[in-house]
């Protein structure tokens, strides 16, 4: 076999594995129009190498953004030196359907590409390779993770029955809110609540009915406080709601508020028909309330005193006059 034979073999298995190889290969000259064209890129294009050659990227795949490119591209023939994109930055480069049954989760293919300077025996920059690479597995896995990590972190924030905030987490916040008070002396205001003769609901109609009237109770909470107030749940029927910048007035009125729409509610169990209410205390920061827990003691107290005169009531601390 002569010399000649044998680079023309070699040539010819160089272009067979570039055309074959799971990975997008495409060559732009100076004016960004394909001279090469991979199998990776007609496969997934439906586009054939002849149908592609002298057009112009743009004309082809508007989703590319023609001004982040040219600067990406026009870096590497001036500098002569490779540049790279991932997906966290840019998802992908050509919008190609994701094909693989086990990343169903992504309707398309995510990529890393990279940008290679070719030259030419005189040392210029005259074509720009690109490779694309399908990170769509790696991608999807890292965002499934994430996604995973957050829901874990917001379970172990939340009350599984109530869905609002459980004790661990809403006391952090408390002990938070406390010392930002220490520091800003901004009104905060916290309210206890609980539902009245509880243990008689789930006496009379089980702990099914008991918990629907838990659920309902924090549905209706949700409904009436702000993104930036805290609620969650105390124990058993008992429930906290952390007012920030809220004076006490205020929070008296939005405590009625509550009050009321819980008393003119129904929760509906199969063919039962049941009404409740709640007993509320409130209790604002002050220069006498030493820490968090005491001022949940203050206003555990004013719950307290709403109870023993009677239910469905609203008491402050100090005790009203």
């Amino acid at each position: 076999m002569s010399q000649e034979t044998e680079q023309m073999n070699e040539l010819h298995w160089l272009m067979e594995m570039l055309h074959t190889i799971d990975v997008g290969l495409v060559v732009l000259d100076r004016q960004y129009k394909i001279q090469i064209w991979n199998g990776f890129m007609e496969n997934h294009s439906g586009l054939l190498p002849r149908e592609v050659k002298e057009k112009e990227i743009f004309s082809l795949f508007e989703e590319i953004p023609q001004d982040w490119f040219k600067r990406k591209a026009e870096s590497v023939f001036l500098l002569k030196n490779k540049a790279f994109t991932i997906w966290e930055q840019r998802p992908y480069l050509f919008k190609f359907q994701n094909y693989r049954p086990i990343t169903g989760s992504a309707d398309y293919m995510y990529q890393n590409t990279t940008f290679i300077p070719l030259m030419s025996s005189t040392g210029l920059v005259t074509h720009l390779c690109l490779l694309i690479y399908d990170v769509t597995d790696n991608a999807t896995n890292k965002n499934d993770l994430e996604r995973v990590n957050t829901e874990l972190a917001v379970l172990s924030q939340t009350d599984g029955l109530t869905k609002l905030f459980n004790r661990a987490h809403w006391e952090n916040c408390l002990n938070t809110e406390f010392k930002r008070w220490c520091r800003s002396r901004s009104a905060s205001s916290l309210v206890i609540l609980d539902i009245d003769h509880f243990k008689h609901v789930n006496d009379t109609y089980g702990h099914t009915v008991g918990d629907d009237v838990i659920r309902h109770l924090s549905g209706l909470i949700r409904q009436h406080v702000r993104e930036t107030d805290i609620s969650g749940r105390y124990g058993g029927e008992e429930f906290v709601i952390l007012l920030a910048d809220t004076a006490l007035e205020n929070a008296q009125i939005f405590a009625e508020r509550l009050r009321k729409e819980v008393a003119q509610s129904i929760v509906r169990h199969n063919d039962i028909d049941l009404s409740y209410t709640i007993s509320l205390g409130i209790a604002e920061v002050d220069s006498s309330i030493k820490t968090y827990e005491a001022w949940i003691e203050h206003a555990d107290a004013a719950l307290y005193r709403s109870k023993e005169s009677g239910r469905n009531k609203v008491s402050v601390h100090p005790k009203n006059v």
